[in-house]
């Protein structure tokens, strides 16, 4: 008697609202599936139409054209004897729901809705779904006649189901429902559940690898059973990267994992497993087992198919295999780079064009463009026939084969150090040098002249002529005067990426890459339309202090020797008068507080959810051996203010990779308002209320910080 399953997970590439490449993928999927012998393929959330649809979710041509892509799903020969799980949207009864349809051989089994949306951070699903409230009950969906015609059904079942073989019982979770406090295979396992789906859309953050895969291993340690993790992966049209990783676990141990960077558009992982290693396991639980005769029954839909074979004897089973962790460094060489891939294939355009400073933040964008090109490189040695088509209609070049990562950045990247009389040797040495190695198409140029003549145009005609401080200025002349450079920098930028590519005879435009980092757009520390205004930033979502590690990992493994010169120069925007011909601005002189500093107050604003009050209250005690409370103070409340006063400028950020749960993006993640009173007068007053009481107590008694002058303990009333 059969006991051994092959179950299959993918990974897919897929394209919002690209319903003819997401079906070819889909069923490239199936097919590989299906040639490693598995009997149950389980593809990524809402993979017909793609996850990030947004507001076309509301359109009824993505309805249709879904239905239309699971009519030819169900009517190929190529989903035959396979047990497919495909996601899609599905109006029920005039309710629009974000389900898995699960089929076999031209019959829909089951429309399972999603129970649980994930309306947090960057996602809103319950702007365009609804969630399925009625547990364990289902419905008749009527299908549309195009699915009758095909599947001779007149309805499905529709609802929260699960699915019973001949030899398994297999439960359906979708994406957010895993990371819910009472997820459904807790009692789906309960009630004989033995494998259970896992359908997600979950993008790539640093270090959040670690998460999921305790949620997955941690699902089938207490209860059980064997779990499933399918995955979107790639850009599928804006800022998130969804990073793949899908994976099979059994009784709490991963037996396959799947790549989390990946230029593969799928990614077929497969496990083959005993279905009497589950039984096993879970017999010798008595606390599951008394739960489970308590459990209330999910409904059963019946399917005349088994997963396992009948003469399974001698097949192999998948063994567990420890998970393979990349470091943040590692994540950041990869997640960036396989997303500027994505950008550049499907916006047709022929490349990137960077202003190289010979700083820290271009270096890091630099060498993530590097980092893509060694990856597309890789591809095509590996055989990987789309990379190669892609990269030859890049070029323009239907016989290039890309060999050499130099070689192909020189095609791909031209980089430009736009040089003004603040700017030093230094940083335009460093920057020659990392072109040099890194083998980008490299410009020089000074902007002396456009910033002279937009000066000019301002003194005709108001009769002043505006001066740095260093030179008798005011404040306001001095800023002005670093704005212009900043925004004339923009504009030739602009026009060297348009031309620059048919001034040397070749087709097409490059793609403008920005190079502010999270903490410098947190804080405001950048000019309105500036270099920082660009097409797509790469480093956006990542702070300076990852950013600097990730040179130095660069320095060290792609062999970039000019990158140790970046990393020990002070971060620097040169835009005022140098001093005996050296720098005399420095970033973290201008802003006030470190880059670390600002990571700490980035994290508590975002993640800890803290106002100036509880910021400051937090951080008593966190910097406890490094600043007094006076000092606290005015750190936190330079940073409201900063960050109030230039808030405006997040609404004009150049659309940045997602990787940082801090990120101040003012398109979906970061909701808040853009003009704030910047001197938050009561926040601050109980701030100073605060640091008199704590000075007071120092001086009536060193070792009793918890009364006050009135003797009530402190906190916030």
């Amino acid at each position: 008697m059969g006991r051994k399953v092959t179950v299959a997970a993918c990974a897919l590439n897929q394209w919002a609202l690209d319903f003819e490449g997401n079906l070819r993928r889909i069923f490239r999927s199936i097919e590989i599936a299906k040639n490693k012998g598995a009997r149950y393929r389980l593809g990524p959330e809402l993979e017909i139409c793609g996850y990030g649809c947004w507001d076309h979710y509301y359109e009824s041509d993505t309805l249709l054209h879904s239905l239309e892509v699971l009519k030819a799903l169900l009517e190929s020969p190529v989903t035959q004897d396979i047990i497919c799980d495909v996601g899609m949207p599905v109006m029920h009864r005039n309710v629009r729901y974000n389900c898995r349809v699960i089929f076999l051989n031209r019959r829909i089994l089951l429309i399972r809705p999603k129970t649980a949306l994930a309306n947090q951070a960057n996602y809103r699903e319950l702007r365009w779904f609804t969630p399925w409230a009625r547990s364990r009950q289902i419905e008749e969906y009527f299908l549309p006649r195009m699915l009758q015609d095909v599947t001779n059904q007149e309805t499905a079942p529709f609802g929260d189901a699960v699915l019973a073989t001949w030899d398994t019982c297999i439960g359906s979770e979708i994406c957010e429902e895993l990371w819910t406090p009472h997820s459904p295979h807790v009692d789906m396992g309960l009630d004989g559940v033995e494998i259970f789906t896992n359908a997600s859309g979950s993008h790539h953050t640093l270090r959040k690898a670690h998460a999921r895969v305790d949620l997955v291993t941690m699902a089938t340690t207490k209860n059980g059973g064997i779990y499933l993790l399918a995955n979107q992966k790639g850009c599928d049209g804006d800022r998130l990267y969804y990073d793949g990783c899908a994976m099979v676990a059994m009784n709490g141990s991963i037996v396959a994992q799947g790549a989390q960077f990946s230029l593969d558009d799928v990614e077929v992982l497969t496990a083959t497993l005993d279905l009497e290693d589950v039984r096993s396991y879970r017999a010798e639980i008595s606390s599951r087992n008394l739960a489970a005769s308590r459990v209330s029954p999910y409904p059963r839909v019946k399917v005349d198919f088994a997963l396992s074979c009948p003469d399974d004897l001698l097949q192999p089973v998948s063994a567990p295999v420890p998970w393979t962790y990349h470091s943040p460094e590692e994540e950041i060489s990869l997640g960036p780079a396989c997303w500027l891939w994505d950008f550049l294939r499907r916006s047709r355009q022929a490349g990137f064009f960077l202003p190289l400073s010979g700083g820290l933040d271009s270096a890091a964008s630099a060498c993530i463009v590097y980092s893509m090109c060694r990856q597309v490189c890789q591809a095509v040695s590996r055989g990987n026939e789309e990379v190669l088509a892609d990269v030859r209609l890049i070029v323009d070049q239907s016989g290039y084969i890309p060999q050499d990562p130099r070689e192909l950045c020189g095609r791909l990247l031209t980089t430009c150090y736009m040089a003004s009389e603040n700017s030093s040797q230094e940083t335009c040495r460093r920057a020659r040098e990392l072109a040099e190695q890194i083998g980008s198409y490299h410009v020089g140029l000074s902007i002396d002249p456009a910033v002279r003549a937009v000066l000019g145009i301002f003194s005709l005609v108001t009769g002043k002529s505006p001066a740095f401080a260093a030179r008798g200025g005011s404040s306001r002349e001095n800023l002005a005067l670093q704005n212009v450079q900043a925004r004339i920098r923009m504009v030739i930028a602009y026009l060297f990426a348009q031309l620059s590519l048919w001034s040397r005879g070749s087709r097409g435009g490059l793609l403008v890459l920005g190079t502010t980092n999270v903490d410098e757009s947190l804080l405001g520390y950048l000019t309105k339309y500036d270099c920082s205004s660009a097409d797509i930033n790469p480093i956006g979502g990542v702070s300076k202090t990852d950013l600097r590690a990730f040179v130095q990992f660069c320095a060290q493994r792609f062999q970039l020797p000019a990158l140790q010169g970046v990393l020990s120069a002070p971060a620097t925007a040169e835009l005022e008068p140098l001093a005996d011909g050296q720098v005399s601005q420095t970033d973290e002189e201008d802003m006030g507080l470190t880059y670390a500093e600002l990571s700490v107050l980035g994290r508590l604003r975002k993640t800890a959810k803290a106002g100036p009050y509880s910021m400051f209250c937090k951080l008593l005690h966190m910097w406890a051996e490094t600043c007094s409370p006076r000092q606290v103070a005015e750190k936190v409340k330079r940073f409201f203010s900063k960050y109030s006063m230039n808030r405006h400028k997040m609404t004009t950020l150049t659309p940045a990779y997602h990787a940082e749960n801090y990120s101040p993006d003012d398109n979906r993640f970061d909701l808040r308002p853009f003009l704030y009173n910047s001197a938050w007068p009561w926040q601050f007053q109980r701030i100073d209320t605060q640091v008199l009481q704590l000075e007071w107590k120092a001086q009536q008694d060193p070792n009793d910080l918890d009364r006050g002058p009135t003797g009530a303990v402190d906190g916030r009333d």
